[in-house]
């Protein structure tokens, strides 16, 4: 089933990507594996509020304690993309989720990938994700999470070896602090709960069980404060 999702992921994406780029347009800057994961369980019920989580490899990893500790309260289905603010394909696989769907609440994360592209980029791209959450899912509540900090503070892309650091996930934090606020949307704070300690990483980027349970926790708590009652 994970194939299926994201090979249609890769094919939405190409045909997304032809739709919506302009005549001659150099395409964005990509990793050399991209990839896209979407999970939505009890499609069929409605007896439940309905949360989306939007984030990476890091929120996909938390997403089934979230869905534990949610349950009985809200149904909770994820959007797992390695795809970059910047690149169209991005806010089509919203685009495709949110179409066929209605989500109560919504948390939301970009910033851990594209490294090859600068801060200005990513200050430029960000108000884009906002409006193309709130143009398909106009009612749901929105949450930012924050993007967490590395193991070692520092790394190289083994693909486009683009360097990347925890200063620059400050920065990548501070714009999106900034927007968010002006939005009057809400902010879980990951980053400062995974900020000095080593031992919740698996890797320089990841987490092991006990790291994903603690951001599992705060997810869920700031999800449940905005759930419909």
């Amino acid at each position: 089933m994970k194939k299926l999702l994201v090979s249609f992921c890769f094919a939405t994406g190409l045909a997304s990507y032809s739709a919506v780029a302009e005549p001659n347009a150099a395409p964005p800057a990509r990793e050399s594996i991209e990839w896209c994961d979407i999970w939505i369980s009890h499609a069929n019920e409605t007896n439940l509020p309905r949360v989306l989580l939007i984030g990476d490899s890091i929120a996909r990893d938390y997403y089934p304690e979230v869905e534990k500790k949610l349950a009985g309260k809200a149904f909770v289905a994820r959007l797992a993309t390695s795809r970059f603010l910047a690149d169209a394909v991005l806010m089509k696989e919203i685009e495709v989720v949110l179409g066929g769907m209605k989500f109560d609440v919504i948390e939301f994360n970009n910033g851990m990938h594209g490294w090859q592209h600068s801060e200005a980029e990513y200050q430029k791209a960000f108000p884009k994700l906002i409006k193309t959450i709130r143009a398909h899912a106009p009612k749901a509540k929105l949450i930012w999470a924050t993007t967490t900090p590395l193991r070692d503070g520092k790394g190289v892309t083994y693909d486009t070896k683009a360097e990347y650091s925890n200063e620059r996930i400050a920065a990548r934090n501070a714009v999106a602090a900034e927007i968010v606020a002006a939005k009057k949307i809400p902010t879980v704070d990951l980053n400062a709960s995974m900020q000095g300690h080593r031992e919740f990483h698996s890797d320089n980027v990841h987490f092991n069980v006990q790291g994903s349970q603690v951001l599992a926790a705060q997810v869920s708590a700031a999800v449940e404060k905005l759930l419909p009652r």
